[in-house]
């Protein structure tokens, strides 16, 4: 920015509490189970919070400025994933420390088993309240592939508590 031009949406400390305080805590959770790590999700998060304040887009409304952030988020989170390539681990003590429920960890556990692009779908349809059709906005999917990722994601769960080998519920 040019020095003596302002902006309304990143000078206003209120506002930029307001807008992390409403999305910090569903990104956090978008990143986790997209990271695996508490770490690297906290940093997705910041740098997601940065490129939004940094670029201060303008938004038609709130579900495009969610929309927007969760995009972004989850583009940070897949650059991180090629960063580290095959090297991701997860301490699954750590899923007890996202505020799930306890009886909701084993279910947590088995989603953290699942590919990236099944946990983003999961995460979206079943946590944060997502139609088909907005997934696909969302992550560039057609909804005819988010149907299939839900489908495949339900059906590798069932058959995880299924074996009985593996999460209680």
């Amino acid at each position: 920015m040019q020095k003596g031009k302002k902006n309304k949406n990143t000078d206003d400390s209120a506002y930029i509490e307001f807008v992390v305080e409403k999305y910090s805590k569903m990104l956090f959770r978008i990143c986790f189970v997209l990271l695996c790590n508490e770490a690297d999700a906290e940093d997705a998060v910041q740098e997601t919070f940065l490129k939004y304040f940094t670029k201060a887009p303008a938004f038609s409304s709130e579900e495009h400025r969610k929309a927007w952030l969760i995009r972004v988020a989850t583009n940070i989170c897949k650059n991180a994933l090629r960063f580290r390539m095959r090297h991701a681990t997860v301490d699954i003590n750590e899923v007890k420390n996202i505020g799930v429920n306890d009886k909701d960890v084993g279910i947590m556990e088995a989603i953290m088993e699942l590919p990236p692009k099944y946990k983003i779908v999961m995460d979206l349809y079943y946590i944060e309240g997502y139609r088909i059709k907005e997934i696909s906005d969302i992550t560039g999917a057609t909804p005819a592939a988010i149907r299939k990722r839900l489908q495949y994601a339900r059906n590798s769960l069932k058959m995880e508590f299924e074996r009985g080998d593996s999460f209680e519920v």
